[in-house]
């Protein structure tokens, strides 16, 4: 398939809406649908709706299942769930925040997982993050709530579909093995950091929030000047205490 057959541009609105409504029928008749089925549901062409599919399927956002019997919602379709779902925090988890806030002299974060980005849930007003939201998600690999996330993958590709890191600071991690090395430490320490890899000056230590199961859904972030790393780092007990406390709230 050319690239002008995937394109779909501005000055093809009646494709676009078709497009999304052949996406909207796979979603509503789930995984298995065929073709000739949607096809018939909208009262589409057959040629029409297999181009649109072929469309989909290039871009992501359907899947030919392995036995060529159908078609299937593709995991571009969970991103856009994901950035959907808007984190709240209960009040109960804001009492903890608030009071191991009382207990440090920097930032404390919270924030929630999806299943492949890291979203705000709650951030210091006296003490920001050094990066916002997007950046952060940008740029996985350069700060510790996104290295917690990718210490959870088998494989880096299903977070980071592209291996193109830009070197933030001279400390950046930017070569694949470094990387993988890193996150190997972060498994057996259970914790992340980020020292002068986001921005020179910044400095983070992140534990993991897990459910009832083990699944990572959260994480509790530290943020400070890389000048006090070494006083930051002895938090990590306490973080980790409220990380448990934070766990059945967070559920």
């Amino acid at each position: 398939m050319s690239a002008d057959d995937r394109a779909l541009s501005g000055r093809q609105p009646k494709a676009v809406t078709s497009a999304l409504r052949v996406l909207e029928e796979v979603a509503r008749a789930g995984s298995g649908v065929t073709a000739k089925d949607i096809a018939a549901r909208l009262s589409m062409p057959s040629a029409t709706t297999y181009r649109l599919l072929n469309i989909l399927v290039g871009e992501g956002y359907v899947v030919r299942l392995p036995d060529l019997s159908g078609f299937a919602l593709g995991q571009k379709i969970g991103i856009l769930v994901d950035a959907a779902v808007v984190p709240t925090v209960c009040a109960a988890a804001r009492e903890v925040l608030a009071e191991l806030r009382l207990s440090v002299r920097f930032g404390v974060h919270l924030f929630f997982y999806t299943n492949v980005a890291v979203r705000t849930a709650d951030a210091d007003p006296e003490y920001p993050p050094p990066e916002d939201e997007s950046f952060l998600n940008q740029h996985l690999y350069a700060c510790a709530v996104g290295k917690l996330l990718l210490a959870e993958k088998s494989e880096l590709e299903s977070v980071i579909p592209r291996w193109e890191p830009r070197a933030l600071t001279a400390r950046t991690i930017v070569v694949r093995s470094e990387l993988l090395a890193n996150l190997d430490l972060i498994r057996s320490q259970g914790f992340a950091t980020q020292l002068a890899e986001l921005q020179d000056a910044s400095a983070c230590v992140a534990v993991p929030v897990r459910s009832g199961t083990g699944a990572l859904v959260g994480s509790l972030a530290l943020s400070g000047h890389v000048d006090h790393e070494h006083l930051m780092l002895p938090h990590v007990p306490s973080l980790r205490e409220h990380a448990e406390r934070l766990a059945p709230l967070m559920a």
